[in-house]
């Protein structure tokens, strides 16, 4: 039987990677390190010293790039490459003594969870970006760090509510992801017409 702390854990770690990806690994690097929580073999890597550093070092980098408007999702796009994967990755980490038929299946949940909040987050930050003003560009970058908390604290402490809540966000995800995606073409379609009249010539 899967126990629901390790549910909530590879819950957590999928859904903070689509995210907030270094913070994650940084912040179970720093509980496994100082004994606040025991992680499973294959995620305790997390709390050497080498990798705490790099991951140290690029939550930092995250942090700042977050709070630019237009940087933040350039910085999006690339990650895109990293957070991915790594919510598959991790998910598997954490039943990675488990028969490989739970393995499987936690690397393509978590990596459709780290996909799907990954896709949202970035979706969200774009069309945000288009208000000339920073201010809801840092509110809505500083609500991320927040959540980021948030959800970590349940998962390690109340992991059946933090269940709970994820399974919510996913329905929530599968109604936003969409209405998403259409505002952002709605949005291209918008710069294409504006593009080409500022290209036609004048007489």
């Amino acid at each position: 039987m899967i126990a629901l702390p390790s549910v909530a854990l590879a819950g957590v770690m999928s859904w903070a990677s689509g995210f907030r990806l270094y913070a994650a690994l940084f912040i179970a690097g720093m509980l496994e390190r100082f004994h606040f929580v025991v992680l499973p073999a294959k995620l305790a890597i997390l709390a050497h010293t080498p990798v705490l550093v790099a991951t140290g070092v690029l939550l930092v980098v995250e942090f700042l790039v977050d709070k630019v408007p237009a940087v933040d999702s350039v910085w999006d796009s690339v990650q895109t490459f990293v957070r991915v994967p790594l919510g598959a990755l991790l998910a598997w980490g954490v039943f990675a003594n488990a028969s490989p038929e739970t393995q499987t299946v936690a690397a393509i949940l978590g990596g459709a969870l780290a996909s799907g909040t990954h896709v949202a987050k970035a979706g969200t930050r774009a069309v945000v970006n288009t208000s000339p003003e920073p201010l809801s560009n840092w509110g809505l970058s500083f609500s991320e760090d927040g959540v980021l908390l948030l959800g970590m604290w349940l998962a390690f402490k109340h992991p059946a509510v933090f269940v709970v809540l994820l399974v919510l966000f996913a329905v929530l995800l599968v109604w936003l992801i969409p209405k998403l995606w259409r505002g952002l073409m709605a949005l291209r379609r918008g710069f294409q017409r504006l593009f080409a009249r500022d290209a036609e010539p004048r007489g």
